[in-house]
């Protein structure tokens, strides 16, 4: 196998996922079970601290990996010279040819707020195909969806007229990352993002300004700042500057006169370090007519103290915060298995058991709560199902949907929510009932469980 590079192509999606899938596959097939008819969900047991909800993104990316899914025979040499699958059954490695996908997949559109134990997609597949997507699927919806609930969260503190650009390529915890991230923010109602493949193959243009480095650069060469903004101009006319590399209100100065002259236009200007209330003040007061864009590692909470404190900027350039931070611990649960609902039962790891729906209360544009029910129950009036059969087959029923619809998803998703799930400060999410008909099935496989295995307990969570 190619040992040069470690970028992700489509015909590297089967063996892009963690050992247990492939050994558990191998085990499945010799016990007889590989075919078998199985259901997992990805649900989030507790939201991330602070969130008092989540926006689901990533479902583009698992149906691109699941409709891509295959092993390659250079692949299967490489598994094979590991030793690891030694004592396999011989039609392991045939198996693992029988691809494409030939699941359905039911899920939570994407830009849509959801709850702690909350499922956001659910695979019904072959139980060895839906085993080893797993890995990629936790990937795609756990990232994205962390990404789009930052954006939306930043979105809802800035308002709508705030210019808010994805700044994170350089801190995303990979160039792939760079892209679901870049993805992500834009679906979840941001502006623009600086990252130019990302722009491009979404349709979108690129976004952003300067660094300091080019400021310093030309200053050193041509003798001033007003020499490095004018060769700048020269090339991108009256694009944004970043003014705070050597003084701030001497930059905003001198800009001020040359606009007052007609010397130049100008779209905006950048503070990216500094007291940002004095200076964005002060700077607004000089150039009253000008934008002003603030950046530096800024995230939901300082944009709100910021405008608390009466700073004076209209856009923000997001990327160290909005790209990392505390993950989205979405598991994916076996939840039943040929018809049999299961349930995992480990201390503080509890899953609901059976294929679920979620059925959403929602009243005068306002969600009033959620009831967690088994899937084949029907709603309720006034409940809106929430999980849509969006593959069948293995074949997808819906054409991707572009990112400014998923946008408006998004931004009515969080105009729906209570206000107190939207506050940043001990945020309560809407309450998730239980249907009487989950409630039995869990009583019923819990019970079923302590039969097989009598020293099993387990509470709710």
């Amino acid at each position: 196998m190619n040992q040069s590079t470690l970028d992700i192509q489509p015909q590297d999606y089967g063996l892009l996922t963690d050992l247990y899938q492939l050994t558990m596959t191998a085990c499945y097939l010799g016990e007889g079970l590989a075919q078998s008819r199985a259901s997992f969900e990805v649900t989030v047991r507790r939201l991330p601290a602070g969130f008092g909800y989540l926006i689901v993104m990533g479902l583009e990316q698992v149906l691109d990996y699941l409709t891509q899914l295959q092993f390659a025979p250079n692949q299967l040499t490489a598994l094979q010279a590991t030793d690891i699958f030694a004592h396999a059954p011989d039609e392991f490695w045939s198996l693992l040819t029988d691809t494409p996908f030939r699941g359905d997949v039911w899920a939570v559109p994407e830009g849509t707020a959801v709850f702690a134990n909350e499922p956001l997609l659910r695979v019904e597949a072959p139980l060895w195909q839906a085993q080893i997507a797993e890995t990629y699927l936790l990937n795609a919806l756990n990232y994205q969806t962390l990404i789009a609930t930052r954006a939306a969260r930043l979105r809802a503190i800035a308002g709508t007229e705030a210019t808010l650009l994805e700044f994170g390529t350089r801190r995303a915890f990979s160039p792939q990352a760079s892209l679901w991230a870049a993805r992500a923010a834009l679906a979840a109602g941001f502006n623009g993002t600086s990252n130019v493949l990302a722009a491009l193959r979404l349709g979108s243009k690129p976004a952003g300004t300067m660094a300091h480095s080019l400021v310093m650069a030309l200053t050193a060469m041509e003798g001033t700042e007003a020499a490095a903004f004018t060769a700048f101009h020269r090339y991108f006319p009256g694009s944004p500057l970043l003014i705070d590399t050597f003084d701030t209100i001497a930059a905003a100065r001198d800009l001020a006169q040359r606009l007052r002259s007609g010397e130049m236009q100008l779209a905006g200007v950048r503070l990216d370090s500094g007291d940002l209330v004095t200076l964005s003040q002060q700077v607004k007061a000089l150039l009253p007519t000008v934008p002003i864009f603030a950046s530096g590692d800024l995230d939901e909470w300082q944009i709100a103290d910021l405008q608390a404190a009466g700073a004076c900027i209209d856009g923000y350039g997001l990327g160290t915060r909005l790209v990392t931070g505390d993950p989205v611990n979405g598991v994916y649960k076996l939840v039943e298995l040929e018809g049999r609902a299961v349930m995992k039962e480990s201390p503080g790891k509890i899953t609901y058991p059976g294929r679920k729906q979620i059925f959403r209360q929602v009243a005068q544009g306002k969600i009033r709560g959620d009831r967690l029910g088994v899937a084949t129950e029907s709603p309720l009036p006034r409940e809106i199902p929430l999980l849509q059969l969006v593959m069948k087959q293995g074949q997808r029923l819906y054409d991707p949907e572009p990112l400014a619809e998923i946008a408006q998803r998004t931004a009515m998703s969080v105009a729906s929510l209570p206000l107190a799930t939207q506050q940043l400060k001990d945020p309560m999410s809407p309450a998730v009932e239980l249907s009487d008909e989950l409630q039995m099935l869990i009583r019923q496989t819990q019970h079923l469980s302590r039969i097989d295995n009598p020293s099993q307990s387990a509470s709710l969570p």
